[in-house]
């Protein structure tokens, strides 16, 4: 994908920066990383810190100084996720900010109004996203409600003239495959610059996510990028790959770091664990990042159980460098023409992994 920033090389993977900021970590050393492409959420900045804000500093890339390539998230997760504060109609999302109660109306017009005042690169048509189980009564209904947003925005983006940035679709239809092929096929009908497959990691079971994929990706044209939204460990960037899948964005890397687990190749290690505390070797050997370069798994030990703040720093630097590595791994792979058998290889060495002997 290319963009007035640069260009992106797929698969990527894209650490997550809700409020602007992926958590703990500056911009130089996600770029020195290899990201040039990270996601931001419209939900949280409309609220704060405001639209005018940002649209004065001239964009959400002056605004944070980030010198990539930004995704805005439409925010229909978020509302999904506040469940009492808000409720859906046809126009509309109408809800209470989870920071100050106050009574906001968000329509997909809107949506597509404040992603081109964010100057945004890729933005995100407004769809409503279902807690899991739904029945198919209930999904039916909220699929031609996404659909009748995703036109809406479709238009209102059209209308404007704008561009610069790219717009993509949602698929939507639970865990029912005829109507994540039927919303599929609308949404290609339609017509957008990329495709996602929502409503995914939101309790249901790897199997569920598998079979929404593998309904829909193959009707999403090759030629435009795929991304399954909120997906992200990296079982599932190997294995949703394999599926035709060019985009992902979690927040594993950087949560699961706060809470001192590495990622290692084969598995994770849990830094506070007892048998580290006179273990001084780096946590992977082949790791290129700061930590591993610069500190032992005896010092990080430590670190998190004195609760110093410099601990889920370096374990989010590793973290998202062990991501950055796989994808790296994973376009080789492609490009080499030997994707399947390097697959297998992973998943092997991942069965093979012993926490302990690590």
């Amino acid at each position: 994908m290319r963009f007035a920033t640069g260009s992106v090389d797929t698969p990527v993977f894209m650490p997550v920066g809700t409020q602007g900021t992926v958590k703990t970590v500056r911009w130089p050393d996600l770029l020195q990383m290899g990201y040039n492409l990270i996601l931001a959420n419209t939900y949280h900045l409309y609220l704060r810190p405001g639209v005018e804000v940002i649209e004065q500093a001239g964009g959400l890339r002056s605004f944070t100084g980030w010198p990539g390539a930004i995704l805005t998230d439409s925010g229909g997760f978020q509302l999904f996720s506040l469940s009492g504060l808000r409720r859906s109609s046809p126009e509309g999302y109408q809800f209470r900010s989870h920071i100050d109660g106050s009574l906001h109306t968000l329509t997909p017009e809107q949506v597509i109004e404040l992603q081109i005042r964010f100057g945004s690169d890729i933005m995100m048509v407004l769809d409503e996203c279902l807690e899991q189980p739904s029945d198919r009564e209930r999904t039916s209904r909220s699929v031609d409600l996404t659909l009748d947003w995703a036109q809406r925005s479709r238009d209102a983006y059209s209308a404007v003239g704008w561009n610069r940035g790219r717009l993509f679709g949602i698929v939507q239809g639970g865990t029912f495959p005829d109507m994540r092929e039927a919303s599929a096929r609308e949404l290609v009908r339609m017509g957008f610059d990329g495709y996602a497959i929502g409503g995914v990691s939101v309790g249901e079971e790897r199997r569920e996510t598998e079979i929404a994929v593998e309904s829909c990706v193959d009707i999403l044209p090759a030629g435009s990028p795929r991304y399954l939204m909120g997906v992200g460990k990296p079982e599932d960037l190997v294995d949703f790959v394999g599926r035709g899948i060019d985009m992902f964005d979690c927040v594993v890397p950087t949560r699961n770091a706060r809470g001192a687990a590495f990622f290692v190749p084969g598995g994770v290690l849990n830094m506070r664990n007892a048998r580290f505390r006179n273990d001084h070797r780096p946590v992977q050997e082949s790791c290129s990042c700061f930590a591993c370069r610069n500190h032992t798994r005896a010092y990080l030990r430590h670190l998190f159980l004195a609760r110093e703040w410099l601990a889920p720093i370096l374990a989010t630097l590793h973290n998202l460098q062990y991501f950055s590595d796989l994808m790296t791994r994973i376009r080789e792979a492609i490009v080499a023409g030997s994707y399947d058998s390097w697959r297998e290889q992973w998943h092997d060495a991942r069965r093979d992994f012993d926490a302990s002997a690590h």
